[in-house]
């Protein structure tokens, strides 16, 4: 039975949170478990924390501050952090890193707590899953610095060109794609670089409740992305790579769970 991880999920988002139970027992059924439910602020990734533990083996949790709520990075911010990663559910930091495109928050700002995320998980000797838009050379730059230290970094959502790929993967970066390479409008690049990605260092998400494949057909009614629709677009990365979608869904697998040190028992699926 081919088994999928969904590594970003925005189980908390307003468009998500109020179907918890029918999104993981839909996703269950296409063999996507368990989902990796996204922190992106403090606040969040305690809520993510608790939900995890209602849906044990079935979800687990990032905790970390993403770019766009920089700005409430607080000196307490650390010991917070800290604090939510000792919860059995939280399998990384994250999602923290760089978006230049929105600036929601001030540029000074997304790096300083960037950067402090990527030294408590060096300290923690954790996994970190990170987020880069419109601003790589800052983003490579500070990775690098703390790289050396940091066990395992994952780019989420990788949307960049090559050269910024290569870089990544010279940073021994485990690469998150999703479906935007079923985008024929903004997608042709990537859909160019996904056989550059080695086996090892792929990873499949949805980004659930964003980026919903466009060459899905029959169209969703809805234009909610699902976990349930990962297959699908790994079934997209694997046409593109010349692989069996069986075949690439096993690396990512097997990419996943060694990322987030996963150990979860085989899936049963109750139709």
């Amino acid at each position: 039975m081919t088994q999928y991880i969904d590594i970003a999920v925005n189980l908390l988002s307003e468009r998500l949170k109020h179907d918890i139970d029918s999104i993981i027992h839909d996703a269950a059924k296409q063999h996507v478990s368990p989902l990796i439910v996204i922190g992106s602020d403090l606040d969040e990734s305690a809520e993510a924390s608790a939900v995890c533990q209602q849906y044990p083996q079935q979800l687990f949790s990032t905790a970390g501050v993403h770019p766009h709520h920089a700005s409430t990075w607080q000196p307490q911010s650390r010991h917070t952090l800290r604090q939510l990663t000792a919860q059995p559910s939280v399998v990384a930091i994250g999602e923290c890193g760089l978006d230049y495109n929105r600036d929601f928050s001030p540029r000074p700002a997304q790096r300083q707590a960037f950067a402090e995320q990527l030294a408590l998980a060096c300290e923690l000797n954790m996994p970190v899953l990170m987020h880069c838009r419109d601003a790589h050379q800052d983003f490579i730059a500070i990775v690098n610095e703390y790289r050396s230290a940091l066990p395992k970094g994952l780019l989420h959502c990788f949307t960049g060109t090559k050269e910024e790929l290569e870089a990544c993967l010279h940073a021994d970066l485990y690469i998150g794609i999703t479906g935007w390479i079923c985008d024929e409008r903004r997608g042709q690049e990537l859909a160019t670089l996904v056989p550059l990605i080695p086996n090892n260092r792929i990873m499949a998400e949805t980004d659930s409740p964003y980026l919903l494949p466009r060459s899905m057909r029959p169209k969703p009614k809805s234009s909610k992305n699902l976990p349930q629709y990962l297959p699908y677009i790994v079934e997209c990365m694997a046409a593109l790579r010349q692989q069996t979608p069986n075949e690439l869904a096993q690396h990512c697998y097997r990419n996943s769970s060694e990322f987030f040190g996963l150990n979860v028992p085989p899936l049963m699926v109750d139709d």
